[in-house]
């Protein structure tokens, strides 16, 4: 893979093709006094403390009590949800869509901050800029479109969908992604906002918007199912109104970059990742079968699963922004040993989450009337023991994803997050799965002794 040598004030720079020449153009504007610039150097990712990087991950990571949050949405909405069977298939894919792109755009714009290929405003930006986020408005309704296909196959084999349904499921969740697109720009006014302050993006923006997002859009689906099954023509109509809106958006968008090479070549990449993440997801799915079957009722874990993956994924997105952000700028190699460069980010992110799994416990325990001090310290050595399997595996695949994507001379960005999400769910839930049964084979191991021992007695 060609790269070249770039000389600045902080030392030599080795930066890959294809972007190797913007990269180093921008890298030398860093010379210059301009107001971008200074923004830039206040965040230089190179001069992150402990104390910073933990200050960061512990606020970022907070945002997972949101997660607690969309459960209640999603029971509060429950009855429009069962209005048809296919509402409640579809909507898990849906979250998962919309984490992947959130992901894709918050990686993406967080390097590129950093490198300096996209300034920190919305207007008069780059054309790095204006290229990104045309790429996620039409991947969004690539993914609605693909769901919605995907659905229709799962609904006539196992749902009792029929055929005449299909239309009803791309009106409802192309939709949904439409109103969704102001997550997207939340998403770029929190990467702005977080630069200009001197908070690195690469730790703080996905966390905050990985549960925030999912809130969102559940509230953005309950409203859409809500029009279009409750309202009659009126709310229908409206429906068809922003689905043919947002299509004939995305058409004027791929109009004008059908020979944008950048472009195409963003949007071959994230749809790759779909179809990785698409695999994922099934497994995760698998798995959390099994985990019903052996918990049961258990309410408290159930409160507690969503915000669970998401803090093992936003783990992950701090190690695998932070390793792409550092290969764009030279600071790092693609290579296993550069992973201790990272040791204040792992030791940081890791601790924090140690601390958020704590609250958790005591939090969902609260909230099902079951807090005494021995259930909090039974259920909080579930969760501990779930983080010490899960958090240094996560770790281990997002900084894989970074290297291997960047030898390979792929944007790291398009994958790091989505992918490293999308195994944080199965590998958290599959971690929860084995404490689990650790747990239950070890009770009933005791329980065997115990008897024994009075039968014995007796």
């Amino acid at each position: 893979m060609k790269s070249i040598c770039v000389e600045t004030s902080a030392g030599r720079r080795l930066l890959p093709s294809p972007h190797a020449a913007a990269r180093a153009f921008s890298i030398l504007l860093n010379k210059s006094n301009s107001p971008e610039n200074l923004v830039q150097n206040g965040s230089n990712p190179s001069n992150n403390s402990f104390p910073k990087i933990f200050k960061e991950c512990l606020t970022s990571f907070s945002f997972d009590f949101i997660g607690l949050l969309a459960g209640f949405i999603f029971a509060f909405f429950l009855d429009i949800f069962m209005l048809s069977s296919w509402i409640i298939a579809i909507y898990p894919a849906i979250l998962t869509a919309k984490g992947v792109i959130a992901g894709n755009l918050a990686g993406r714009l967080g390097t590129s901050l950093h490198v300096g290929t996209i300034y920190p405003r919305f207007t008069e930006n780059t054309k790095a800029f204006y290229n990104l986020f045309d790429t996620i408005v039409v991947v969004s309704l690539i993914v609605s479109l693909s769901m919605s296909s995907i659905a229709m196959v799962f609904g006539l084999l196992f749902w009792g969908v029929r055929v005449g349904n299909f239309i009803e499921i791309i009106l409802n969740v192309t939709a949904t992604m439409a109103l969704g697109l102001t997550i997207s720009l939340l998403t770029v006014y929190l990467s702005f906002l977080s630069f200009k302050f001197g908070w690195d993006p690469d730790i703080v923006v996905y966390p905050i918007m990985s549960s925030t997002a999912d809130v969102i859009i559940t509230i953005y689906y309950a409203l859409i199912i809500s029009a279009f099954f409750l309202f009659g023509g009126l709310g229908r109509a409206a429906v068809v109104v922003i689905s043919i809106f947002y299509l004939v958006y995305v058409a004027l968008i791929a109009l004008r970059n059908i020979h944008n090479e950048e472009f195409i070549k963003s949007l071959k990449e994230i749809l790759l990742t779909l179809i990785i993440v698409a695999f994922i997801v099934n497994i995760t799915g698998t798995l959390l079968g099994r985990i019903s079957a052996v918990i049961e009722k258990r309410r408290e874990i159930y409160m507690v699963y969503p915000a669970l993956i998401d803090m093992v994924g936003d783990v992950g997105s701090v190690i695998g922004s932070t390793a792409t952000t550092r290969l764009a700028l030279g600071l790092i190699k693609p290579s296993f040993k550069d992973l201790r460069k990272l040791k204040e980010h792992i030791i940081g992110s890791w601790l924090s989450s140690l601390i958020i799994f704590a609250a958790l416990s005591a939090i969902s325990l609260a909230l099902n009337a079951l807090l005494t001090p021995q259930y909090f310290i039974q259920f909080s050595s579930i969760l501990m023991m779930v983080n010490i399997i899960a958090v240094p595996l996560i770790f281990l695949i997002s900084y894989l994803i970074s290297i291997l994507t960047f030898k390979k001379g792929f944007d790291p960005d398009n994958f790091v997050i989505p992918i490293e999400s999308s195994f944080a769910d199965s590998i958290a839930t599959l971690s929860l799965f084995l404490v689990l049964l650790l747990i239950s084979g070890t009770q009933g191991v005791l329980g065997l002794i115990l008897a024994q021992e009075i039968r014995f007695l007796l």
